[in-house]
């Protein structure tokens, strides 16, 4: 990188850091985990430098494909900890637990997630998070509204689980 190219590096860097590792920190409810996830963002995004049209969109897409990366490996974690330590003798209902919303979110397709995780826990606009996706507001307001319908009908599948 030349001199220019280092000194927008380093702005960018500063402005968008501190919010990329918030928004990270409630996806992820880890301050350690939401810095090494944003900080992989940047390090992706420098590798690419020259090639990214649009840092901040790459930064929270890449972002939030990182945050379902870990959420993968925490269900993935935890249900080998469940089968471990779950007995033969214990009834089929022992593995239900009650839904959470962000493994709900993290079950969507991509196409919906990005959206979710732009819009409702970045706090950006429809407008944006259009731009950001590269797809038309029109579209933006479509995968919300499906995203939204999805995650009521899995949470109340989940409650009609457990009653």
């Amino acid at each position: 990188m030349n001199r220019s190219r280092d000194r927008a590096a380093s702005e960018l860097f500063a402005a968008l850091y501190p919010r990329l590792a918030g928004w990270c920190r409630r996806l992820v409810d880890d301050d350690g985990t939401a810095h090494e996830i944003a900080s992989e963002a940047f390090t992706r995004l420098w590798s690419r430098w020259s090639h990214v049209e649009e840092p901040r969109g790459f930064l929270y897409v890449t972002a939030a494909n990182l945050v379902r990366d870990h959420w993968r490996r925490l269900e993935r974690e935890r249900t080998t900890i469940r089968r471990v330590t779950t007995e033969a003798a214990v009834g089929p209902h022992a593995e239900q637990e009650d839904p959470s919303v962000r493994m709900l979110v993290q079950s969507l397709p991509e196409r919906l997630r990005v959206p979710i995780l732009l819009h409702y826990y970045a706090d950006m606009p429809v407008r944006e998070v259009s731009e950001l996706t590269g797809r038309k507001e029109g579209t933006i307001k479509a995968d919300l509204h499906a995203a939204r319908e999805l995650l009521r009908a899995h949470l109340r599948r989940s409650l009609d689980h457990t009653r």
